[in-house]
């Protein structure tokens, strides 16, 4: 029974750390909360900073940069992972994005950068925050298609969103997506040296219980079947979180046009910091063929094209 108390106590803490971020002018259990150190003026950008509210304590906050010509070929959503903010893991691929003529939209999630709250929940309450941002890039009339991409959390949240909130973008990309809840908590015990059993079971259970959720259920592979748009899934071939054979599981369920590209040197990296050039070439091939009046709201018959680097 002592041992039985002792874990749940190690879990219950394990689970807040792992959910809740903390500023400097705090002490309490988390990860230091991701701010915004670099801004898109510091790449030759311009840029506005716009708030989406979600209520009067609540928002989401953006940089929007637009395109280099007037007739942009259409608007590209960014939403970082778990621990990152716009500014650390969306600059990047946004100045690829702006090379090949996107407005650009970078959100940070509730939790982190300019954003409202203090908290994450690994994908499940910021696939609302993509459902919002969506819904805010279509009122203010910027310019479609709408290309929603996300980094690791970012895409499990994107994939929530398309599966759960109802979302129904042009197209999707997605950088290094978990497949389960559950077995990426595993992957990072065993990281740490740590039996994955009963903690990671644990660890999920006392976060669903802290931000009342289902955590057992947050499992991407299984909202994949439900996406039906053009996709675009990035991976790197050594990432210790997710298998390959995991990401070949969530591209098989996808229902409509889709390419797959694994990077052969990279692993859970910003892979377009690994090979620009790689990640910009597969990205566009994929956007100019996904795109397209024939693949859009084409099955997947004859139009998966897998890329393995």
């Amino acid at each position: 029974m002592i041992v039985f108390l002792i874990l749940n106590a190690l879990s219950y803490a394990g689970a807040y750390a792992m959910t809740h971020f903390s500023s400097p002018d705090q002490w309490r259990l988390g990860f230091p909360r991701p701010d915004s150190p670099q801004l898109p003026s510091d790449m030759g950008l311009e840029y506005v900073t716009q708030r989406i509210t979600i209520s009067q304590d609540e928002w989401l906050e953006t940089w929007l940069i637009p395109a280099q010509n007037a007739s942009p070929s259409g608007t590209v959503l960014l939403f970082p992972g778990n621990g990152g903010s716009k500014a650390k893991q969306l600059l990047a691929p946004t100045g690829v994005f702006h090379r090949l003529g996107y407005d650009t939209l970078l959100v940070d999630f509730r939790g982190v950068g300019g954003s409202s709250g203090d908290t994450t929940t690994l994908g499940i309450r910021e696939a609302k925050d993509v459902a919002l941002a969506l819904s805010y890039a279509e009122h203010s009339n910027l310019q479609r298609p709408f290309v929603l991409y996300g980094v690791s959390m970012g895409s499990a949240a994107i994939l929530r969103a398309i599966a759960r909130e109802g979302i129904d973008p042009d197209a999707v990309i997605l950088e290094l997506p978990f497949a389960r809840l559950v077995d990426a908590v595993r992957s990072r015990l065993r990281a740490i040296r740590v039996p994955t059993f009963p903690l990671a079971e644990m660890l999920v259970f006392w976060g669903s219980v802290q931000h009342r959720f289902n955590g057992f259920t947050h499992n991407p592979v299984a909202y994949a079947k439900q996406v039906g748009v053009p996709a675009l899934l990035l991976h790197g071939k050594f990432d210790k979180w997710t298998t390959v054979a995991e990401i070949e599981q969530i591209f098989e369920n996808f229902r409509g046009f889709k390419q797959l590209t694994i990077f052969p040197n990279a692993g859970h990296n910003l892979l377009v910091t690994v090979d620009q050039d790689y990640w910009q070439q597969s990205v566009n091939q994929f956007l100019e063929g996904s795109l397209s009046t024939e693949a859009i709201g084409a099955d997947s018959a004859g139009l998966v094209k897998i890329h393995a680097g």
